[in-house]
């Protein structure tokens, strides 16, 4: 069964647009309360948002629908999707609810949802959703309606959460930190961790108005952390984007490390404290230099289709716990059921910290491959794949590049495009392949 409404992350789109609408989501709500109550005769679900001005609207929009389906509700407030995720845990609920649109811009929003365990929901549940949307309402009547409340010192709750994923017996006393939240859901929760945890911080993208989140600050825009960083002499820098389930950091020279690295030093803090790592989970997208450096050390490493969820699955098959991707999307499933910015950034700091190194030093002997990324407009209806030029090129440049190198090529998700990416150790070739890759695609 093709999915309709459900993307990789949940329901997505423009505020005002199909599906986004208040109408709809009462619709959603209502069919994922009928859905629980298949197996719960009364339901309680925790509901998340970031800090778009959207996020009213939906909010209430889901209120209702879980309400007219004799599902209760517990209100969150502005809380980040991986907070949402713990307090489905904690609290013993039987769905998690979170109103975000993630890294994307202001009139975007989205609903995404977690399992009672706090980890991402299976298709077969998605699908039984978009099956019971297609189905009439089944409104409870007075007596059996669902109830509403707000859980107060949500945020305080997690911050103790992330707290506790830092090791006792160290501090982060000594350091100066600046900590952006893109003005989104980890405003009011970010600054305090660090702070509680000894750090000096300096906070920027920590007023949101409803407009501003992800606005040329956080993980998407990570410019102005490098600029305070720089400006303030910090020691280190970090950036979540709107829902603070992604990170990238900045060290005291303001030299930016992605996801990738920060994975690397994630896997490297453990071995070095005798933990057996048996393998680590990257995407199609991993540069390649981190893969041979982790193989190196003798840790196995796998590649999922870019997207956390299957990083989580790839994890999952091979009961694993460490992973994650460029785009700084980290896992560490005996810390957290799901990718948290805040945490991933502490086990990151508690390398430092514990190793008395830096992060340029910790990675001195990981040089990260050269990356070209081109894009070759495709026809409607055209086969790529049928493209026989294409493939004899492929091939060649793969025995050109042998082990120091590597292709792939994809169709976009979201575009009539095909994006050809070429990894090498030398830019030069690495952009003379991609160039001959996208010549061949062209004339075919």
């Amino acid at each position: 069964m093709t999915r309709k409404y459900f993307g990789t992350d949940g329901i997505r789109g423009t505020v005002g647009q199909a599906p986004i609408t208040p109408d709809f989501v009462l619709r959603l709500a209502h069919a994922v309360g009928r859905v629980l109550k298949r197996t719960e005769a009364r339901p309680t679900v925790l509901i998340g948002k970031d800090t778009r001005i959207s996020g009213y609207m939906l909010e209430s929009a889901l209120e209702s629908g879980f309400n007219s389906a004799g599902v209760d509700v517990v209100l969150l407030g502005p809380l980040p999707t991986p907070g949402v995720a713990y307090l489905t845990r904690a609290q013993r609920a039987s769905l998690g609810v979170v109103i975000s649109a993630s890294h994307n811009p202001y009139p975007d929003n989205g609903i995404k949802f977690f399992s009672a365990q706090g980890s991402k929901l299976p298709d077969a549940w998605e699908q039984a959703v978009e099956t019971a949307l297609d189905e009439p309402p089944v409104w409870a009547d007075s007596a059996t309606l669902g109830k509403a409340r707000r859980l107060d010192d949500a945020a305080g709750r997690y911050i103790e959460f992330c707290k506790s994923t830092f090791a006792q017996d160290l501090t982060l006393k000594g350091l100066k930190i600046v900590v952006d939240a893109a003005h989104g859901a980890a405003y009011h929760i970010a600054p305090k961790v660090f702070h509680e945890l000894g750090a000096e911080v300096l906070a920027i993208g920590c007023a949101p108005d409803g407009l501003n989140i992800n606005h040329e600050v956080g993980a998407t825009h990570p410019e102005a952390l490098v600029r305070a960083v720089r400006a303030n002499h910090a020691d280190y820098g970090i950036a979540l984007d709107g829902d603070a389930d992604r990170l990238q950091m900045v060290d005291a020279a303001g030299r930016l490390y992605n996801g990738d690295e920060l994975l690397y030093v994630m896997v490297a803090d453990r071995m070095g404290r005798d933990e057996h790592v048996p393998g680590v989970v990257g995407t199609l997208m991993t540069n390649m230099a981190v893969e041979l450096a982790l193989k190196a050390r003798g840790v196995q490493f796998v590649r999922a289709k870019v997207g956390d969820r299957y990083v989580l699955e790839e994890l999952a098959r091979h009961r694993w716990v460490l992973g994650g991707e460029g785009s700084g999307h980290l896992l560490a499933l005996d810390r957290h059921t799901t990718g948290d910015g805040l945490v991933s950034a502490l086990q990151v700091l508690q390398a430092c910290v514990r190793s008395g190194q830096t992060l340029a030093q910790q990675l001195a002997g990981v040089a990260l491959f050269p990356q070209v990324l081109l894009n070759v407009r495709l026809a409607p209806g055209q086969d790529w794949k049928a493209n026989t030029l294409l493939a004899d090129t492929t091939r060649a440049v793969e025995a050109e590049l042998g082990d120091a190198g590597r292709v792939l090529i994809r169709a976009s998700g979201t575009e009539p495009l095909l994006r050809v990416m070429v990894e090498a150790r030398d830019a030069a070739q690495a952009n003379h392949c991609a160039q001959r890759l996208v010549d061949a695609a062209r004339a075919g």
